[in-house]
């Protein structure tokens, strides 16, 4: 029987070096002498006698083995060897009382390979072993700054923590996801109850995420268990039996697909830069007259109106809606949701409501968004936020950073000091880009002048009057807020002069969300939502709307010089006609030249994941320990934070 094995595992080997042969890759078992011949090396660490994963087996130590088995691990000798007789008495070994002696083995990267026991690890992994005792050392490599480095130093502070060595991941900051994912603050020390409770989760999500296919996907078991948890929660899934793992894993496998594929931001979401073009115009009559059903579409908002110059802004859009399609749709807003967990409840009351359009105008309501919309296929859920891919939703924001570009040149043009203010509020995707497009602006018409930048949500700004601070500092005109609070409205919105009494109003930013909401329903209504989603295949969709959809605008005071105008206007044109990028010919940053070729433009997703300052800009990025302890603060840079 053992000879049968020994067959069976020798023809697993030779079909894996035949396979890696046609794809040109190396047939042979790693030899980890010989990866680190150039590799300078921190030290070493033993970690004495534990249990090692043997999918992460993937090497011996030394030369000597290398050419005795495949890289999968599977024997390749012929069955008359020495070397084949011992690996067949270990087999009849293990299926009589068990392999049970430790082998020797050295981790290096998070993988492991062996010094002594090849032929034991040969023989567990044809009989799928989960796992193997062995004496361990440790290889720290030196510390460089390339992903996979970053990645295992992460791993080596998570392993600190939790003494859990079987996760594998290929995305940067996945191990500290995981630990905010399951409740667990940075540098928290896993007790045993939580490693047996998150063992037993990651062994049933590890076993479905196989049966159906994972083997075949670019990504890790740890990285899809990420996206899973996401949805559905790390407390839900702990509860869950195997079949409705399996069950649910099936519904977001289209997500994880997209989520951690090897592919570049811009290959994994379609950014539509523009609406669809019109359809007809008698199409819309057609399908708005007669008998045609009342579309209810619900806004689940953070914050109220009354409290929050976003949310306000989105109601205002909300209100536009019910003017452009007049008894034809209703409108419901569910407004104070602080939380994901509020806006879960919300989401769910809204579907129950009988609305079949959502609009989530946050991105802490992400996770929540993407949950409903897995357990309501037949709902359209859009959220507003940036830098994300996925499936069951669709994402949408505006290139304000077209409008800052203009607010930025106005204010060069003007200032009698050269320092500008500007105030921002939280660290979020494309916050950098506006602040970067409003700095680019002002240093096209003066490069002498610098950007004098403070936060709003910053610990150490709480309770000052930053308006105040920075004309102290000699900022004589400061771009603060795109749109006012009505239960607190003043003067300090947009681009304004301050002279020691009224702030006087000269350009404001406008973000016209009635417009792009009246746009995405006529999509809907239109028969052009499906188009947009089956044109790019398996991608997800976004709206990133700016200034050439009329979305993005700039309000000009009647005080600005005539000649003034017409630059700003005739740049404005420009813009719209993409003649013209604000982030296009040589870039420089706080910490030097970001882009040098002089013909080139950065890309919408480099633009929309910029975490760097423009060189005359004096201030820095904040982390979320930086900020302020409110809820929704702390939420949204969690969220979409820069870093």
């Amino acid at each position: 029987m053992s000879q049968e094995h020994y067959l069976a595992a020798q023809k697993l080997g030779r079909k894996e070096m035949q396979a890696r042969a046609a794809l040109s890759q190396p047939d042979t078992l790693p030899a980890l002498d010989i990866i680190l011949e150039d590799v300078e090396i921190r030290g070493e660490v033993p970690l004495g006698l534990i249990d090692i994963p043997t999918d992460l087996i993937v090497g011996t130590k030394t030369r000597g083995r290398m050419n005795s088995f495949a890289p999968n691990f599977m024997p390749i000798m012929d069955e008359d060897t020495e070397f084949a007789m011992k690996w067949m008495n270990l087999c009849a070994s293990h299926l009589w009382e068990g392999i049970r002696d430790p082998i020797i083995a050295y981790e290096y990267l998070n993988h492991y390979y062996v010094l002594e026991g090849n032929k034991r690890v040969s023989v567990l992994k044809y009989y799928d072993a989960p796992s193997v005792p062995a004496y361990v050392t440790r290889i720290i490599p030196a510390w460089k700054d390339t992903p996979e480095i970053r990645i295992y130093y992460e791993f080596l502070d998570f392993y600190n923590e939790t003494n859990i060595n079987y996760l594998e991941f290929t995305h940067e900051g996945s191990f500290r996801r995981l630990c905010r994912l399951t409740g667990h603050r940075r540098n928290e020390r896993w007790s045993m109850d939580d490693r047996i409770d998150f063992r037993s989760c990651y062994n049933r999500f590890a076993e479905a995420f196989r049966d159906l296919g994972g083997d075949r996907l670019s990504c890790t078991a740890g990285d899809a268990l990420l996206s899973y948890m996401y949805v559905f929660g790390y407390e839900s899934m702990k509860e869950e039996s195997p079949a409705d793992l399996r069950k649910n894993l099936k519904r977001v496998w289209e997500e994880i697909e997209i989520s951690q594929s090897d592919e570049e931001p811009e290959q994994k979401t379609d950014l539509k830069l523009d609406p669809t073009p019109d359809a007809k115009k008698n199409l819309l009559f057609q399908i708005l007259t007669g008998s045609a059903k009342t579309v209810k579409i619900a806004f689940i908002h953070a914050k109220s109106t009354e409290t929050s110059s976003w949310t306000y802004a989105h109601e205002l859009g909300r209100m536009y809606l019910n003017d452009a399609f007049h008894g034809r749709i209703e409108t419901t807003a569910y407004e104070n949701n602080a939380t994901a967990e509020d806006a879960a409840k919300a989401i769910e009351q809204a579907v129950s409501d009988g609305n079949t359009i959502l609009f989530t105008t946050s991105p802490i309501f992400l996770s929540a968004s993407i949950k409903a919309a897995v357990d309501h296929p037949e709902v359209k859920i859009l959220n507003c936020s940036l830098n994300t891919a996925h499936k069951y939703i669709r994402t949408y924001y505006a290139r304000i950073f077209e409008a800052k570009l203009l607010n930025g040149v106005l204010a060069g043009i003007m200032t009698d000091t050269d320092k500008i203010g500007y105030i921002a509020d939280y660290p979020i995707a494309s916050m950098a880009a506006n602040i970067n497009a409003f700095a680019i602006g002002v240093k096209m018409v003066n490069p002498r002048a610098r950007v004098l930048l403070e936060w709003s949500t910053l610990k150490e700004n709480q309770g000052i009057d930053l308006t105040e601070k920075l004309y102290n500092m000699g900022a004589t005109y400061i771009s603060h807020l795109d749109m006012i609070v009505p239960q607190h409205a003043n003067r300090r919105f947009g681009l304004y002069r301050v002279n020691g009494e009224r702030p006087v109003n000269l350009a404001m930013p406008v973000l016209d969300w009635g417009r792009f909401y009246e746009r995405i329903i006529q999509n809907i209504l239109h028969r052009t939502w499906n188009t947009d989603g089956k044109a790019e295949g398996n991608k997800a969709v976004s709206y990133f709307w700016g200034m050439s959809s009329g979305v993005v605008d700039v309000e000009w005071s009647p005080s600005i010089p005539s000649e003034t105008r017409n630059l700003l206007e005739t740049l404005k044109r420009s813009i719209m006609r993409y003649d013209f990028k604000p982030f296009s010919g040589v870039l420089h940053s706080q910490e030097g030249v970001i882009q040098s070729d002089p013909d080139s433009h950065m890309s919408l997703p480099e633009i929309i994941g910029m975490d760097w300052l423009a060189d005359n800009v004096d201030g820095f990025i904040p982390t979320a320990k930086d900020l302020m302890p409110e809820i929704e603060t702390q939420s949204v840079v969690r969220q979409e934070g820069i870093r």
